[in-house]
């Protein structure tokens, strides 16, 4: 399991943390840290004619199919996740709003780069409401480095939503999607103000998340 929590932090808000389940059923207290809610990117119907972008782009963008799977074909099965951050806080009013869920209330927000041969293909950010994380989908949860797409694809209560897409520039992916560490390669910095990404809602036993995938320049330029 992924340890997100730094020293000096509460044994209730760790309790609440490491259990999504128990935090459901405890009222956000003072010792949960607040995170702010970012307006995040415009996000538009995928009906709407994006002319500007390339096929090859596109084929990413509208593909309904899974993305892990498709990451998997085109790295030559060397796709690797990496967590970079997941934890209970406050979520986007964009998000919010997808999801139908008032303001002040907490989800897990879960945000991975997914690599490819050690290149950075995808940065996804998932917000996964504590009310949908009871019961079999507590696993979720736990997912760890293993990709959020497998689970959802086999499971078969899922559905999914329509899809929107977004232009997203730089300021809105995280550090480590910029400037990754060690040897892996970089991401073309120029190339980085065209990111385009999607969203969209899926259902596991009618319960609701909103998954956003951003595609990295690595992916299609």
């Amino acid at each position: 399991m992924i340890n997100t929590f730094k020293q000096g932090h509460s044994q209730s808000e760790c309790l609440t943390n490491n259990d999504p389940e128990a935090a459901a059923t405890i009222q956000a207290t003072p010792c949960i840290p607040n995170y702010g809610v970012g307006r995040g990117p415009k996000w538009q119907p995928a009906s709407f004619k994006h002319r500007q972008l390339s096929s090859e782009l596109k084929q990413w963008l509208f593909d309904p199919d899974s993305l892990t799977k498709k990451l998997i074909d085109y790295s030559n099965n060397q796709l690797r996740v990496e967590v970079i951050d997941q934890r209970i806080k406050r979520a986007r009013f964009s998000e919010y709003k997808a999801l139908k869920l008032k303001h002040h209330q907490y989800a897990v927000v879960r945000e991975v780069i997914l690599y490819g041969a050690e290149t950075p293909l995808v940065y996804a950010r998932t917000i996964m409401p504590l009310s949908t994380l009871k019961g079999p989908l507590r696993r979720l949860y736990y997912l760890g480095n293993r990709p959020l797409g497998g689970a959802l694809f086999a499971d078969p209560t899922m559905r999914r939503g329509e899809l929107e897409v977004a232009m997203i520039g730089s300021n809105s992916l995280p550090a480590k999607a910029v400037r990754p560490p060690g040897k892996i390669k970089s991401v073309n910095k120029a190339a980085l103000q065209q990111c385009w990404g999607r969203r969209s809602l899926f259902f596991l036993r009618n319960k609701p998340l909103l998954v956003c995938e951003i595609f990295l320049p690595n992916l299609y330029c």
